[in-house]
């Protein structure tokens, strides 16, 4: 669990310092810094999904992952109750910061494949990545969201315990083809996040969140078929 303690830690340090630049930032450049983690949202969504479209080896599913895994997210409406949570803690839009960063955090090769490299094999290179990574990110989002983004390393350590707990069972089950289709829904989900961060359009990132998961029933299921098929 070092690699994802390191990570966890590098959060909260990001976190913290970009927590004490934000103090001394007037509105107008806190302004600019919204737009900055917007755009970089954006872009961080649209290489995922460039990477892994032309390796996806289900042309649309990632299209009916979207949808619906949007429209259980709406029916449940994870979005409206995350914020409430949120807004009980914080009068500003926390909410929308901490999605994005969860998202960023979570969703990425380094992230899930990380936890489980480092519980098979002890190597922990990819956690070191990503901590270097989540570190300037933290750094950027805590500037313009505040103290409060620590909350996302709580997350993040929860997430990558869980898989590397779960390590010896998940190994088989994440196939390349199923990590491809994970991170290009993935990249649209940051896309999206984003694309709210700039105002352009809200669209309650965190109600796609089930969106993740379809991929993975999908690929289950293909399992179960050529199991019961070649049997």
């Amino acid at each position: 669990m070092i690699g994802t303690i390191v990570n966890v830690g590098m959060i909260l340090v990001g976190s913290v310092l970009g927590g004490l630049l934000r103090r001394g930032i007037k509105d107008k450049y806190r302004d600019a810094l919204y737009n900055a983690m917007g755009l970089a949202a954006v872009g961080i969504g649209v290489n995922a999904i460039c990477a892994n479209m032309p390796k996806s080896g289900y042309p649309v599913l990632f299209i009916i992952s979207l949808a619906l895994g949007s429209l259980i997210g709406y029916v449940i409406d994870i979005d409206d109750k995350f914020n409430r949570l949120v807004g009980k803690f914080s009068k500003s839009n926390l909410g929308q910061g901490l999605s994005t960063g969860i998202l960023m955090y979570c969703i990425g090769t380094l992230s899930i494949l990380g936890p489980i490299n480092s519980a098979l094999n002890g190597d922990n290179t990819y956690l070191f990545t990503n901590a270097t990574l989540d570190l300037v990110t933290s750094m950027a989002l805590a500037s313009t969201y505040g103290f409060g983004m620590a909350i996302a390393a709580g997350v993040l350590f929860c997430w990558q315990g869980l898989i590397y707990l779960c390590a010896g069972w998940l190994e088989p089950v994440l196939s390349g083809g199923m990590m491809t289709e994970i991170s290009l829904v993935g990249g649209f989900l940051i896309a999206a996040s984003g694309l709210g961060i700039l105002k352009i359009k809200d669209m309650k990132t965190l109600n796609m969140l089930p969106s993740l998961f379809v991929p993975a029933i999908w690929f289950a299921l293909v399992a179960l078929y050529d199991v019961v098929v070649g049997g």
